[in-house]
């Protein structure tokens, strides 16, 4: 989503616990670069972790189905209104009150790269649908990537919500720092970057289903169709999970998330087997020395081909990932939500245990798909000493697929702030988009 419209827009400092940093801030506005270096020292200055949220107009089209819909009652639509009405009757600046006065507005909550990081280096990486019609840009830049130089932003109040959110027993405040006041307002950050992943997690998910099924609408493998309908079956429970625990609830026995879990992990654990059986393929290959194709198909069925089992089995373990990102969102929250003290320490510390296991298992699977790549086909063997025109653009054809093996993976894991958009309408509900980086 893009605001290239210019202007001056409000932006709030929050906290997630209490802080102490150099008065950084002042009451005047500040550029893009400004508010983007102002994140950077604060997250390397305060000992808890700092976001930014900053409130611009709705776009005129907004797809809200790549987001999670939250009524008014929800506790991260209540804790936003909260921070707003109060934000409003306490500052001192119009521009607040003028942003915030129609009810509604696209409100994105920025993380800093030094906390991102803090949530695992895998968790959050660039997603680019089909068309790029889900990808997010910085509401910052232009339609050509430039920064837009003519928006600035002002402080909000330096008042902060009042009061727990949703029972979590957190309460909003206000910590001084020399003169610099932050809100402390855990629980929103805690519920924005929850949904944010958890919607992220869920794109994966969607467009792993959209591949699996073209691919086994052309294989006919009933082993395969069987395992991809076992797990796709696992997102009510996780939805349903999802919506009781962002409202403050605990998850019973009856949503079937512990079935989903254990099917998710078979799976997970298929993809493990999997994984082993390929990197001994590789390793048993001679080195600096051409590949038969023929060999090459053995152990890696349909590698050449468009589709094949192969691929199948990749999309399966990345619909396997995508699932478990999503539980482990959820886990993290219940954590989280069990010490109302503790509301982010708790979070980030069940994400980074939790998910060390699937960041291992994905880059193991793109270390594979690397090798892979790399790869040079031998010719095909036989007696004739010239080889007709089909079997040279099917050694070429094969040669090209598996050089693009490698396209997908990412090369580089440095960590990036994380932007999470909510849209908020005039009865106070809202949808939250998925968490992204910054550059994507």
């Amino acid at each position: 989503m893009t605001d290239d419209r210019k202007g001056t827009i409000p932006v709030w400092t929050l906290a997630t616990g209490d802080v102490r940093v150099p008065a950084l801030t002042g009451d005047g506005p500040m550029t893009a670069e400004r508010l983007a270096e102002l994140r950077t020292v604060l997250a390397g200055l305060a000992e808890e972790p700092i976001a930014t949220l900053e409130a611009h107009p709705l776009p005129d089209r907004l797809d809200r189905r790549r987001g999670i819909p939250l009524d008014a009652a929800s506790p991260l639509a209540q804790h936003l209104s909260q921070l707003i009405a109060q934000s409003v009757r306490g500052s001192s600046a119009s521009t607040t009150a003028t942003a915030t006065a129609a009810g509604e507005g696209l409100y994105r909550m920025v993380i800093p790269a030094k906390v991102a990081a803090r949530l695992g280096q895998g968790l959050i990486r660039p997603m680019v649908a089909k068309g790029s019609a889900g990808a997010i840009r910085g509401p910052l830049v232009d339609s050509a990537g430039k920064i837009v130089g003519g928006v600035t932003f002002v402080p909000a109040g330096q008042v902060a919500a009042a009061g727990a959110v949703g029972g979590a027993g957190a309460t909003a405040g206000v910590a001084v720092g020399g003169s610099v006041a932050l809100t402390v307002a855990a629980p929103l950050v805690l519920m924005a970057v929850a949904v944010g992943v958890s919607a992220h997690a869920d794109g994966k998910r969607q467009q792993a289903i959209e591949h699996i099924t073209e691919l086994l609408e052309q294989l006919h493998e009933q082993k395969l169709v069987e395992e991809h309908s076992e797990l796709d079956g696992c997102r009510d429970a996780i939805d349903k999970a999802t919506a009781v625990l962002l409202d403050q609830g605990r998850p019973g026995v009856s949503l079937g998330l512990d079935s989903a879990v254990h099917a998710i992990n078979s799976a997970l654990g298929a993809a493990d087997r999997r994984l082993a059986q390929w990197r001994s393929a590789l390793d048993k290959l001679p080195e600096d020395k051409p590949v038969d194709l023929g060999t090459l198909s053995k152990s890696f069925p349909g590698v050449d081909d468009h589709g094949g089992i192969f691929r199948a089995h990749l999309e399966l373990a990345t619909l396997a990932i995508a699932l478990k990102r999503r539980v482990v969102v959820l886990q993290a929250v219940e954590h989280a939500q069990s010490d109302p003290g503790n509301l982010f320490e708790n979070f980030t510390r069940a994400l980074k245990r939790d998910q060390q296991r699937l960041d291992e298992l994905e880059s193991s699977i793109a270390g594979v798909l690397v090798r892979l790549s790399t790869l040079e086909l031998a010719r095909p063997s036989g007696l004739r000493p010239v080889f007709t025109t089909a079997e040279v653009d099917r050694l070429m054809r094969a040669a090209h697929r598996i050089r693009r093996l490698g396209d997908g993976v990412a090369a580089d894991n440095h960590t990036t702030d994380v932007a999470i958009e909510i849209a908020r309408d005039e009865d106070g509900s809202v949808v939250v988009f998925p968490a992204l980086p910054t550059s994507a």
